[in-house]
């Protein structure tokens, strides 16, 4: 599909939360952070997720005005209305059609390969994408691992229609969900199964909590599998990928990739120590950074991949 990302946008909170600082109020050492989640440091956002989109937003749009835009994040401002609806507010901007493609913390690669189909259908010209997560705002510290993971970012993209003699492409795009994993990443509370006025819901049910050593197992097979199949299916072999772009789940998991993914270190974009994982926004806003440090150029083979509760895996070849 001929379409490019001709914008692109983040914002980073200003407060930075330190394992230092975390330590104490999860009763770990910093040690055991590190060595368990890869988390050096993440960002707790003082502002909600609209206001952060918005801010990433008017990065990647400049002076451009989109014709849809889609919320791609894992958490909304709240449950009705949509989120993308707040966002489409704190950018000034009326009357454009706006709605939320929400798959977890891939909703970016499937909000992705949405608006690379409406672009080719001709349904849509330029089209807005944000991810923008407050992870921090639903930690459990009763749960250490879970707790000391999760960031607060915002990201966004401009996506339109490649010109005749522009390489920029979708290549490929992928998605295979295994409900087994249903209950090893949950927020289990905040909808009809545990609403807030049934007497069984407690204060833990709203808040994020994961097994995470049972879905690294989970993942680290599907995920290999998939990059196989991926290169088996395109004709492509591991060095014909300029960058791989994963969504950041965990040290470990970013780590994998290399060591048992085939990737070379220089090749896999891994951000996590100084972010954590920002839900949804992790993916993109890792394109934003290696995009800022000039680690990627038009005509880039990207290789985006990654997990998401479900458990769902997701890839997505794209010609830069």
């Amino acid at each position: 599909m001929k379409i490019k990302i001709s914008g692109i946008g983040y914002y980073l909170p200003e407060n930075i939360e330190t394992s230092e600082e975390l330590a104490p109020k999860i009763g770990k050492s910093v040690d055991w952070i590190i060595s368990r989640t890869g988390v050096k440091e993440r960002r707790v956002s003082n502002i909600d997720v609209d206001l952060m989109g918005a801010k990433a937003s008017k990065l990647a749009l400049k002076n451009e005005v989109p014709d849809l835009i889609l919320n791609a994040s894992g958490v909304g401002k709240q449950v009705i209305p949509d989120t993308s609806v707040f966002i489409q507010k704190e950018l000034g901007f009326k009357g454009i059609p706006s709605f939320t493609i929400h798959s977890t913390c891939l909703s970016f690669l499937v909000a992705l390969n949405t608006a690379a189909n409406f672009i080719s259908q001709n349904t849509y010209k330029k089209i807005l994408i944000v991810s923008s997560d407050r992870g921090a705002r639903g930690r459990n510290f009763n749960e250490p691992e879970s707790a000391a993971l999760l960031g607060d970012a915002a990201a966004a993209v401009l996506v339109e229609r490649s010109l005749n003699d522009e390489e920029s492409c979708m290549l490929d795009f992928a998605m295979n969900t295994y409900p087994e994993g249903s209950h090893l990443t949950e927020v289990r509370g905040g909808g009809t199964n545990l609403h807030p006025h049934d007497k069984e819901t407690s204060f833990s049910d709203n808040l994020f909590t994961m097994n995470g050593p049972m879905i690294y197992k989970m993942a680290r097979k599907t995920v290999y599998n998939q990059i196989q199949l991926d290169l088996e299916n395109n004709n492509l072999n591991i060095n014909d990928i300029d960058l791989v772009v994963p969504h950041q789940a965990s040290g470990l998991a970013v780590k994998a990739y290399s060591k048992y993914g085939g990737f070379s270190n220089d090749k896999v974009v891994n951000i996590i120590d100084k972010t954590g994982n920002c839900v949804a926004a992790s993916l993109p806003l890792a394109l934003a950074l290696a995009y800022e440090q000039d680690k990627i150029k038009r005509g880039d083979l990207i290789y985006f991949i990654g997990t998401g509760a479900g458990l769902s895996v997701a890839s997505c070849l794209l010609r830069f």
